[in-house]
């Protein structure tokens, strides 16, 4: 066999992704991350960063990673066990500590990551993780990486919850730890940490929440989910991510110094891949102390989502279960979602369909992400271009 004939089915999966409008075609940003973005060439409000609060370009965390680069270099050379921690990357899991309200936080690569790093350590093959129905893939591959036992709960149903727990009682499990994501991604929806605390509790079962877009979003000043439900100290594993709101690139895990201990002993990620670079790291000091000074830009994201949110209702638009700035116009079918991205581009508005299978088929939406960089402008005009296109294709 030759290998293009072995390579024949790519050719045969490329193809049918294209016929069903589910190939993604990758754009090329020339421009710094904003509020608008030039893309392809074309200058175009930027509706699809999780740059949630404008800190990818922001003043202070440019200067940071300079005068960092200055004084330690770039990279920190090898894994953290074998050439040691910077100072930056301790400063960094202190500050976040601080910031999380957490005895400890340990700073991973990316959010994926630190996903990957906590449940096959934590995890064996006579335990069981369940699972809220809707969790990011990184929770699904890192789950996948054990030999635990596997349950799923309904979609944010803390009875469903309860009763895969009850059931589980009758089993002699070791441990058993609960994970969902604190608010989801494609729907914007936020977990009720606050029920499945309460179910987990009684159970005896570890909880494990992904604040990946909660840190910067929920709580006070962004310190994320466990803070806005006031639960410090009831949620075993906190994981957040530093490549959203924070607007660099990185993971951390926040819980007990006991529980953070045994990470740096156990997790994968830490022991065979090198720390974040040191710019990186040096931004995302500079991010956390932002946040810590002032709710300035949280608050302001939130109004801009307010705003936007309920001038998208008034035209008839279906938002979906959003409760966050991830803002879901629901489309249906993943043709008519791809042609009205494709629309809004000609009409100078970045918004990307999304469709199976990052969402179920006939769930196709674009997904407008809101930032505290908006202008009230920015809002205004993309609000008329939903509906200039959302009439055109009869969508409204």
């Amino acid at each position: 066999m030759t290998t293009a004939n072995k390579l024949a089915f790519i050719d045969d999966e490329l193809k049918a992704l294209k016929e069903s409008g589910l190939f993604v075609n990758i754009r090329t940003i020339e421009s710094a991350q904003g509020a608008w973005l030039t893309v392809d060439g074309k200058r175009a409000l930027n509706f699809c960063s999780n740059n949630y609060l404008g800190l990818a370009n922001h003043p202070r965390l440019r200067q940071a990673t300079v005068e960092a680069i200055e004084q330690y270099g770039v990279g920190p050379g090898a894994v953290r066990t074998i050439a040691g921690n910077t100072i930056l990357h301790n400063q960094l899991e202190q500050k976040l500590a601080e910031f999380k309200g957490a005895e400890a936080t340990i700073a991973f690569q990316s959010g994926f990551n630190a996903n990957l790093a906590v449940i096959p350590a934590l995890m064996g093959a006579d335990d069981l993780i369940i699972s809220d129905a809707l969790n990011h893939a990184s929770i699904i591959d890192s789950v996948r990486l054990t030999k635990s036992s596997r349950a799923i709960f309904q979609h944010t149903n803390v009875a469903d919850l309860k009763r895969v727990l009850d059931e589980a009682s009758d089993k002699e499990y070791n441990k058993i730890l609960v994970v969902t994501d604190g608010v989801f991604s494609m729907d914007g929806d936020i977990a009720p940490l606050d029920g499945i605390v309460e179910v987990a509790e009684a159970a005896g079962a570890l909880v494990m929440v992904d604040d990946a877009h909660g840190e910067g979003v929920l709580g006070h000043g962004g310190r994320g989910i466990v803070d806005h439900f006031g639960l410090h100290g009831r949620v075993d594993l906190e994981i957040g991510t530093l490549s959203k709101a924070f607007g660099v690139v990185g993971g951390c895990v926040a819980g007990s110094a006991q529980l953070i201990e045994y990470l740096r002993q156990k997790s994968r990620p830490f022991l065979f891949s090198s720390a974040a670079t040191i710019p990186d790291t040096a931004a995302c000091i500079a991010a956390v102390d932002l946040l810590s000074e002032s709710t300035e830009l949280v608050d302001r994201l939130w109004a801009n989502t307010r705003t936007f949110k309920a001038g998208l209702s008034a035209l008839g638009f279906n938002t979906g279960l959003s409760q966050t700035p991830i803002v879901p116009v629901m489309l249906g079918e993943a043709p008519l979602a791809q042609q009205f991205s494709r629309r809004l581009f000609e009409e100078s508005v970045f918004a990307m369909a999304i469709g199976f299978p990052t969402v179920p088929k006939g769930k196709a939406r674009i997904r407008v992400m809101i930032s505290a960089t908006h202008s009230d402008d920015d809002l205004k005009q993309a609000a008329g271009t939903f509906e200039k296109i959302g009439r055109e294709l009869e969508v409204i």
